[in-house]
């Protein structure tokens, strides 16, 4: 009996150490008899200022909640209007959507974040799932962008199928080219390559290519019109400067967008440190 007795005072110790060890890792805490498990979302929404290990304050343009800070603009429709519920979130994530298309017939489309910006560092997690739709162009395949620098929504023509801009283009592989990601592409714009100004529409980067619908991480660090660099696994793989439209006007600021340009697209987290304050 005394042996029975100790043998239940230190399973009970026991019970006690494991709850206080959880509780100090932050786990919920349980009750005896309850369940240990917890069920999580599948993508909790960030907060809307997430400070980093440097105590440094990201701005969380995608609150993974909604698209209230966000103004659709699709290729001959009025702003505004989310042609087929195209953009849309659910399950935290925010999403691209062709289901509701039964073909495409030119209709590009692009999501404005509400504030312009233009010296700051962006960060983002996407992945490419699904099948393109009927109708796309071949180069459209698994192809997204951030279009930074850009013009209002308001300002562009109804039928104008992108703003004036510098993209950051977005490629996913089709698993076995290869096919990399982070290229430059100059929707009414150039940029300054190497002390060059190049005119081109398309810049080959030189990212990495990325298959399959893992999700990736890219940064983009953007200053004014003093210089872009495109990151990705914490690697530099392109940087220009005087960012300008094809008239030679510098692009100091302007808003960030993402495209719909049928390829279905996902993004988990779209966020935004703020540099303005740090000196030129």
């Amino acid at each position: 009996m005394k042996f029975l007795i100790n043998r239940l005072f230190i399973s009970q110790i026991s019970v006690v150490l494991v709850l206080s060890i959880g509780t100090w890792l932050g786990q919920p805490s349980v009750t005896l008899g309850q369940s240990a498990s917890v069920n999580q979302p599948a993508v909790a929404a960030p907060a809307a200022n997430a400070e980093d290990a440097h105590g440094k304050n990201w701005i969380q343009l995608f609150n993974g909640q909604d698209l209230n800070d966000w103004t659709p603009k699709f290729c001959g429709f009025d702003v505004g209007e989310n042609y087929k519920d195209t953009f849309r979130v659910e399950d935290g994530i925010l999403k691209v959507c062709f289901d509701k298309w039964d073909s495409f017939d030119g209709q590009f489309g692009h999501l404005f974040f509400k504030t312009p910006y233009s010296r700051y560092r962006l960060r983002a997690e996407y992945r490419f799932v699904g099948d393109q739709v009927d109708g796309g162009p071949a180069w459209a395949v698994r192809n997204n962008g951030f279009m930074i620098h850009g013009q209002t929504p308001e300002s562009m023509g109804k039928d104008q199928k992108f703003p004036n801009s510098i993209e950051v283009q977005l490629l996913g592989g089709n698993g076995t080219d290869e096919r990399g990601t982070l290229n430059i592409c100059s929707p009414g714009t150039h940029v300054v390559v190497d002390g060059k100004l190049v005119k081109k529409h398309v810049i080959a980067a030189g990212g990495p290519t990325f298959h399959g619908d893992d999700w990736v991480t890219i940064e983009i660090e953007v200053r004014g019109s003093d210089s872009i660099k495109h990151i990705a696994n914490g690697k530099v793989v392109i940087e220009y400067t005087k960012p300008q439209l094809d008239n030679g006007t510098l692009l100091e600021e302007g808003t960030i967008s993402i495209q719909a340009e049928t390829a279905p697209c996902e993004f988990r987290k779209i966020e935004l440190l703020d540099l303005s304050d740090e000196k030129k």
